[in-house]
């Protein structure tokens, strides 16, 4: 039986939380005391980790991601990386190895910038919404099987990121996903605001209107992440 499957078969579900039309079920598990890894935002916070263009020129599937840290990395598909030349999101969860510079495949999703807006790339500290993470996995997957690579339909990507501000009137310049959640930040923060991590909880199952839309599941409970990762 492998890792993912015994993890799962120690999960119970906790007492779900509500706001408007979304519910947050907690997923409880014993986990390791300590973390073996670290995580984006707080290695880029404190500058022992860094993310850049793979070149002065660029290049849009691709990023560096250098790790000076003394613990693994944990980049999470979907994560956010803004500045340089434009924005993207990883194509898919890396475990970023200690004291060392990979290249990381990812997704451009702001397609009317390629100018250097900064040397680094900064968090965003937030994923990709549902729907757009899922096409693009999928297209991950169908990479991984025909050619081996680990990399989306970028004009999908571009096209379904237009297609969602036009739906939610979060237009900009540069065609960025940034705009989705910069226009509703009141009602974002809201929500941020009424959903709580729970002793044990190490991820959470959404629900919106009944129907299950997303599932996050990590090794180790929140609470001992906190402060470390």
């Amino acid at each position: 039986m492998s890792a993912v499957a015994e993890h799962l078969q120690e999960v119970r579900l906790g007492e779900p939380q509500v706001h408007r039309n979304l519910a947050m079920v907690p997923l409880l598990a014993a986990g390791p005391n300590e973390t073996g890894y670290l995580l984006l935002d707080d290695v880029l916070s404190s500058g022992c980790a860094r993310v850049t263009e793979v070149s002065e020129s660029g290049s849009v599937p691709e990023l560096k991601f250098v790790n000076d840290c003394d613990r693994p990395v944990l980049i999470l598909d979907g994560e956010e990386l803004v500045g340089a030349k434009q924005n993207h999101i990883l194509n898919l969860s890396v475990l970023a190895p200690v004291h060392k510079a990979i290249v990381i495949p990812v997704s451009c999703v702001e397609a009317g910038r390629w100018r250097a807006d900064s040397a680094e790339f900064s968090s965003a500290g937030r994923t990709h919404y549902a729907v757009g993470r899922a096409r693009k996995a999928t297209q991950v997957s169908e990479s991984l099987l025909s050619s081996g690579s680990r990399r989306s339909d970028q004009a999908a990507v571009w096209n379904d990121t237009s297609a969602k501000a036009v739906c939610m009137e979060a237009l900009s310049d540069t065609e960025a996903a940034a705009a989705l959640y910069e226009r509703h930040r009141v009602s974002l923060d809201e929500y941020l605001r009424a959903f709580r991590p729970v002793v044990g909880q190490t991820g959470a199952l959404f629900v919106i209107e009944g129907r299950i839309t997303g599932l996050d599941l990590f090794r180790q409970p929140l609470d001992t992440r906190q402060g470390s990762a």
